[in-house]
């Protein structure tokens, strides 16, 4: 399996060095040359395997220059049950009817992130022995929530690699901030901006690109690389948990095999819907991919009338980790449903980037609408809805699920579509204590943040995930802020260059 950019599809790279790199030279993201395809039989099979040899089956068929020892070593070191809260690791759980919700936040973090993030350190470190050896890799981060501490986590320690986060200062909930900002680890190091998640990250991408900042790493035995979804490593392990919850609803008799399935995904960067994407085209009976998004609804608007505008008014909202204008791994999806065209979409982003915009044609959004459906609900929906799940089915749920569940709810009713149907949830409901607490009580609570996770927890008695217990009494660790024009400094001042 070899992969190339969509940006420049002459490109020919390993999958070991997809992931050592990150990202094209020219900036475009690196796809698989081919998309691998399973049977109804191979899916099958799945029903009876644990996590672990379903995420091997699967990452074997894009990782073909990792060896069955290679592939063991990190699969099973990523998913180790003393790491996960449930055995099954990303349970699928029936709530109501055909509404089944994939829980992807029992591991370390709370966040469904931890389920790539805790293998994309192991994927790393085996592909930069086989590409970038005695190379000191340096994994930048920009993140909306919930990928900066996933991502500390997954690498505090790892050999021969540093990370360094960058969150904006106001943008994510006080949880999220205090996981980051409280890391353990010698090789870690965060840093707030002024600014939102989009400043972030294209002052992520610009670093990638500069070429006298890479001169300069390479001069200290470094390089880039990214721990974010515009990765290979990042997205790839994402597609195994589609396949997983595909097999646990034939295992538990929700569907037959071969029985078509919905699936909804509260996104913002689009990286975990395109992994869905994916797991259609290899071959899961999947009908319709939903794209759930909240105020900051630019996808919904994209995916319904093929126009991107990201010159419009930024929301900061109860569900930061979707608070984003520019969905970088929507690339992804234009390169492969225009027939590969590496020169348009090099055009649509070089727009996006001069003026916030670009405009597909009919025949590419009919494309993605055969695949795709969207919708977005407000803030006082996404407080609605964590009551309504709570008190029709005693099942709470943070605010980016709320905001999928919603959006499932109205498709429903619009459509008539209400096949059995697979929603992410993406994020412990603790880590958002005070907008579900608000939402559950119906007033916004007088008191600090691990009150109030005492308080829903008496309210909801719904258990506490341990490593959020244990954030109480850590100290603080960082407290940089820079603007966005300063980060590229900042970056060499994290690495004391």
């Amino acid at each position: 399996m070899l992969y190339t950019s969509t940006r420049n599809n002459k490109i020919r790279v390993s999958s070991a060095q997809a992931i050592a790199q990150g990202i094209s030279e020219e900036g475009g993201l690196f796809v698989p040359c081919e998309i691998p395809q399973f049977s109804i039989d191979d899916i099958g099979k799945l029903t009876t395997m644990p996590y672990t040899e379903r995420a091997k089956t699967i990452l074997r068929t894009f990782l073909t220059d990792f060896s069955e020892e290679e592939l063991d070593y990190c699969v099973e070191g990523a998913y180790k049950k003393s790491k996960f809260s449930s055995e099954k690791i990303a349970p699928t759980v029936n709530v109501n009817k055909n509404e089944n919700i994939l829980e992807l936040w029992h591991g370390p973090t709370c966040a469904f992130k931890d389920m790539a993030l805790q293998l994309l350190p192991y994927l790393m470190t085996v592909s930069a022995k086989k590409t970038a050896k005695g190379k000191e890799i340096v994994i930048l981060v920009a993140t909306s929530g919930d990928t900066g501490k996933a991502a500390l986590e997954g690498f505090k320690n790892v050999e021969n690699t540093r990370i360094l986060v960058f969150y904006p200062v106001d943008g994510v909930s006080p949880m999220q901030k205090l996981q980051m900002t409280t890391q353990e680890g010698d090789n870690v190091a965060v840093c707030a901006i002024n600014g939102n998640f989009d400043d972030a990250q294209s002052a992520v991408k610009a670093i990638f690109t500069d070429s006298e900042i890479k001169a300069e790493l390479a001069k200290k035995n470094m390089m880039f690389s990214s721990a974010n979804s515009i990765n290979w490593g990042r997205l790839v392990p994402q597609i195994v948990y589609y396949f997983s919850a595909y097999a646990d609803m034939v295992e538990q008799g929700r569907i037959k095999l071969g029985e078509e399935i919905n699936v909804v995904v509260p996104t913002g960067n689009f990286g975990n819907i395109l992994a869905g994407y994916y797991a259609k085209k290899m071959g899961v009976p999947i009908k319709k991919l939903v794209c759930a998004s909240n105020s900051n609804n630019i996808l919904t608007d994209f995916l319904t009338t093929g126009d991107y505008d990201k010159n419009r008014d930024f929301y900061t909202t109860t569900s930061p980790s979707m608070d984003i204008l520019i969905s970088s791994n929507l690339e992804r999806l234009l390169y492969h449903l225009s027939g590969e065209d590496d020169k348009l979409v090099s055009d649509l982003m070089h727009s996006l980037s001069d003026g916030g915009k670009y405009t597909v044609s009919d025949t590419l959004l009919n494309n993605i609408k055969k695949d795709f459906a969207a919708g977005c609900c407000s803030e006082e929906e996404v407080f609605e809805t964590i009551k309504e799940q709570f008190e029709s089915y005693s099942y709470l749920i943070d605010t980016h699920t709320s905001v999928a569940v919603r959006v499932y709810c109205d498709y429903v009713k619009a459509t008539g579509d209400d096949i059995p149907t697979v929603i992410d949830s993406t994020a412990s409901p603790y880590k958002f204590s005070k907008s579900v607490l608000s939402a559950i009580l119906g007033k916004t609570p007088d008191a600090d943040e691990f009150e109030m996770v005492d308080e829903l927890n008496k309210a909801t008695n719904c258990e506490v995930p341990a490593p959020l217990k244990s954030l109480k009494d850590k100290a603080v660790r960082f407290n940089n802020v820079c603007d966005r024009e300063n980060m590229s400094e900042m970056v060499f001042s994290l690495l004391k260059l």
